[in-house]
C-alpha cells in the first residue's frame, strides 16, 4: 500500500453529504474567501471556502453540492468553518464544485 492509499475502514469514517447553498458573502478583508451557509437537512451549517477567485456569490445560491460533513471545525479568519466543500481543480486554473445531478434532499449520503 502506497502512503497515499487508505484502506476501507479509514474510508468509511469519511461522512459526505449532499448540502444546498443557501447564502453566500465575501469575507471581508480577503480576496478568496467565502462564507457559505449551507442547508444539510436537518442542520444548517457555516462554511469558510477559498472559491472568490472561481464564483461569484450569486451563482452559488441554490446550488446543491457534496459537503464533507465530520471534518473537524476551523476558525479562518475569526470565522467558524463547520465542514468543506468538495471541488475539482485542474491544477492549471479551472476549479469545479463538486454538484449532484438530480434533485435530492439537502443531508442525503453520498455514498
Amino acid at each position: 500500500m502506497s502512503s497515499s492509499e487508505i484502506n476501507l475502514a479509514e474510508f468509511q469514517k469519511i461522512e459526505l453529504r449532499v448540502g444546498e447553498i443557501m447564502q453566500v458573502e465575501r469575507l471581508e478583508g480577503t480576496k478568496a474567501l467565502l462564507v457559505l451557509r449551507v442547508n444539510l437537512g436537518e442542520e444548517e451549517r457555516t462554511l469558510v471556502a477559498g472559491l472568490a477567485p472561481y464564483y461569484r456569490p450569486e451563482e452559488m445560491l441554490g446550488k446543491k453540492v457534496v459537503v464533507l460533513t465530520n471534518l473537524e471545525p476551523a476558525v479562518i479568519r475569526g470565522v467558524k468553518s463547520e465542514g468543506m466543500l468538495l471541488a475539482a481543480d485542474d491544477g492549471q486554473g479551472k476549479v469545479s464544485l463538486l454538484t449532484v445531478d438530480r434533485d435530492i434532499a439537502p443531508g442525503s449520503k453520498v455514498r
